[in-house]
């Protein structure tokens, strides 16, 4: 049986799951698995609009700090900057790797965005309407902060990797069932 994985062809950035462990390529989306985004979501749930602007000004301090890093200056100063004004936590190797599998534009567009999108009162409804939006356009521009939304809202530590890297008895599941795991999960007490 195929699962998720093997059906979808997605751009995934190295900091949603768990890069060692993503396939290297995958097809379109086929038959009970694909599915069109059928409900809206609230503004705090959809990702940031970002202006070219703001886009150009975040790639030319990831070239800057890239350039450093490939002239052997020491670039940790930048690297920390740049994490204080985005809220993210990027190593300096997110600067000299990242074009492994992303663009420029797309590292960018999420340094832009929020680093870990909690919204407090989300729904299993709308966990369900991200995950089918991941499902229907996987190689969309927004489907790492799709990843990103799953990922922060459920107590899953991986909750993106039930998409990609589905345990035995959910590959082929439905949203509901993907997201019920996600919710159900608990941490083990040692």
């Amino acid at each position: 049986m195929l699962t998720f994985a093997s059906k979808v062809l997605a751009k995934v950035s190295l900091r949603s799951c768990d890069p060692s462990l993503r396939p290297a390529t995958r097809a379109p989306a086929v038959g009970a698995r694909a599915h069109n985004a059928c409900v809206d979501l609230r503004p705090e749930l959809l990702p940031p609009p970002v202006g070219p602007k703001r886009l150009a000004e975040l790639a030319r301090e990831i070239e800057r700090i890239e350039d450093l890093a490939g002239s052997g200056e020491p670039a940790d100063q930048a690297v920390a900057a740049f994490n204080e004004r985005t809220g993210h936590d990027y190593l300096l190797s997110d600067f000299t790797c990242y074009d492994a599998s992303r663009g420029l534009e797309e590292f960018a567009r999420e340094a832009a965005r929020p680093a870990r999108p909690r919204v407090a009162d989300i729904t299993r409804e709308e966990l369900v309407e991200i995950v089918r939006r991941v499902e229907a356009d996987p190689a969309g521009e927004d489907t790492d902060y799709h990843l990103l939304l799953l990922d922060c809202n459920t107590p899953h530590p991986r909750a993106c990797d039930l998409l990609f890297h589905p345990p035995a008895g959910l590959e082929d599941a439905p949203p509901e069932r993907i997201v019920e795991a996600a919710l159900a999960y608990r941490p083990i007490a040692l």
